[in-house]
């Protein structure tokens, strides 16, 4: 005669805790490793809403050829007042091949004394920088400049 299989209380608590363990595990969103020009003009979209964007008062101060871009040294600067009643709000700076092409925010205000903002950036291949300066009045304006990286980032030499 056959006993009845029946589920210890070890057995359902393993389970149990089996399908706990899977569903606390984090979704994994997979974005497309490489952007697109599509993607840059998307990211400048949202900060200008859909307004003109004129080129001049920005200067974009970074080497146009970069052996490592590891680190790359960038300086961003308006030309304009910061008077109470006109001054440079912020400053946005973009880059083409980052699938998150949006990489620096800076909001000033006139005690800020000049609109000049300086980082350091990582770029992987060569690509073009896009700095934005949004006014006071609402006006938008921007500067660019493309930039050869003849050594990629993350890369070392072994000797």
């Amino acid at each position: 005669m056959q006993q009845p299989s029946h589920s210890s209380r070890r057995q359902f608590l393993g389970l149990a805790g089996g399908a706990a363990a899977l569903g606390a595990l984090p979704t994994v969103i997979v974005r497309p490793a490489e952007a697109t020009p599509a993607m840059l003009a998307s990211a400048i979209q949202s900060v200008t809403g859909g307004a003109a964007v004129r080129i001049g008062k920005v200067k974009l101060d970074i080497p146009p050829l970069v052996e490592n871009g590891n680190t790359v040294p960038m300086t961003v600067s308006v030309a304009h007042p910061m008077a109470p009643e006109d001054h440079v709000r912020s400053i946005h700076i973009f880059n083409e091949k980052n699938p998150q092409p949006n990489i620096g925010n800076f909001h000033l205000g006139p005690q800020n004394g000049r609109a000049q903002v300086s980082t350091r950036i990582r770029l992987a291949d060569s690509q073009k920088i896009v700095a934005i300066a949004k006014l006071s009045d609402g006006t938008f304006w921007s500067a660019s400049v493309d930039v050869v990286v003849t050594l990629a980032a993350c890369t070392e030499e072994l000797i």
